[in-house]
């Protein structure tokens, strides 16, 4: 071993002290809502296919009899082999870009390869010396890397604390040229949702910019799947709306809906966009193949929302109390180790639950973290509820 190896294996040796060590499991689809890894079949509730999309053997079929001869290279190509700049710019980004700024109401549309691409894009090419990134404590990793890799200065408020916020606001808007309020809209850890009519007024009060990463509210929340934008009636109030093709939609990517300035902008500006090779051919033409297909899902949302509602009403029943109100539901256990074997218990049994831990969360306040697809049943769910109340014992 070199003298690097040998001081990364002592420093991943601490780790695995803390309970903290991640590993890598080969897992593959096992019919709609399941995996098999390891030879066994369990039910992932650690995936984020909300609609159930990608695992949906009568979709993806209906999505291939579309390739002929005459478009396979076209509509499903296996890549782009240029950054969008050079020659990646498919016209199936043009066609989903304009879908996209249909659906949004008229505003712009931007493709990026990923949320994390674009999270850590957008904040460095937008906000500079002279401005003020203020961010709940709870966002995405991705967005604290693009706090990072910006010059400005940020303050990261506690969670949902919009008091607190106001005052931030109050103290030093005068001190910046611009203020960019930061949110999720969905927390993906803790499954409770941002009010963002309250930061819409904050945003209109103080002259500030509002940033909302939608991820884990596209496709699963809203009337038309539009998100949470839409379900609290403030999309036209939300300047930089970031939404995931990776979830919901069950495919590759992620999109910015903004103004047409700002669009144009970042394409001359944003690092992660500019220097990166596009996105393959069949994964755009995927996304528009959802397109058309989401505004109607809306019996899928229900139904996974009825799902939420029943499984934190009996994990309560079980003494346990899971926090939010999405279909991401927290079982807090505190102690890393605790979460880990909670986690191993219940696979045991047939659920695949992903125990959550430092610094993916806060210290202390490992959990298990389950997520609710349509592609699941009441009957599927029934003995989870007390398998986790008897692995936390």
């Amino acid at each position: 071993m070199s003298f690097l190896d040998e001081e990364l294996q002592t420093r991943l040796l601490k780790i695995d002290e803390q309970g903290l060590l991640r590993r890598l499991y080969p897992a593959g689809k096992a019919g709609a809502g399941f995996i098999r890894t390891g030879g066994k079949v369990c039910l992932n509730l650690a995936s984020n296919d909300y609609l159930g999309l990608s695992s949906d053997p009568e979709l993806v079929t209906s999505f291939y009899r579309r390739k002929e001869a005459d478009n396979l290279l076209d509509w499903f190509g296996p890549g782009a082999a240029s950054s969008r700049l050079m020659t990646g710019n498919h016209p199936l980004y043009r066609m989903l870009e304009q879908r996209l700024s249909d659906l949004y109401g008229q505003k712009s549309a931007l493709v990026f390869n990923s949320g994390y691409q674009l999270n850590v894009g957008i904040l460095p090419a937008l906000a500079g010396k002279k401005d003020l990134i203020l961010a709940d404590r709870l966002c995405h990793a991705s967005l604290i890397d693009g706090m990072r890799l910006s010059r400005a200065a940020s303050i990261r408020f506690p969670h949902l604390d919009y008091d607190r916020l106001e005052s931030l606001l109050a103290a030093k808007r005068r001190d910046f040229r611009h203020v960019f309020i930061v949110t999720e809209s969905v927390f993906s850890m803790d499954g409770d949702l941002a009010d963002l009519g309250v930061l819409a007024a904050l945003k209109n009060q103080h002259q500030a910019v509002l940033y909302v990463d939608d991820a884990h509210g596209v496709g699963i929340c809203g009337q038309t799947g539009l998100g949470v934008g839409e379900e609290q009636g403030v999309l036209d109030e939300v300047d930089l709306l970031v939404g995931t093709f990776g979830k919901a939609w069950g495919g590759q990517g992620a999109f910015l809906i903004s103004s047409p300035v700002i669009r144009d902008y970042l394409i001359n500006t944003a690092r992660s966009f500019i220097f990166t090779t596009g996105l393959p051919p069949v994964s755009l033409s995927w996304l528009l193949f959802v397109a058309d297909l989401l505004a109607g899902m809306e019996e899928k949302r229900k139904h996974v929302r009825g799902l939420a509602k029943w499984l934190r009403r009996e994990l309560r029943n079980c003494t346990l109390a899971p926090s939010g109100s999405s279909n991401i539901i927290p079982v807090m256990l505190g102690d890393a180790d605790k979460a880990l074997k909670a986690a191993d218990f219940l696979r045991s049994r047939g659920f695949w639950v992903n125990a959550v831990r430092p610094p993916t969360v806060p210290p202390k306040t490992a959990r298990l973290r389950i997520s609710l697809t349509a592609s699941m049943a009441r009957d599927d769910l029934a003995l989870l509820p007390g398998l986790i109340s008897s692995s936390v014992l």
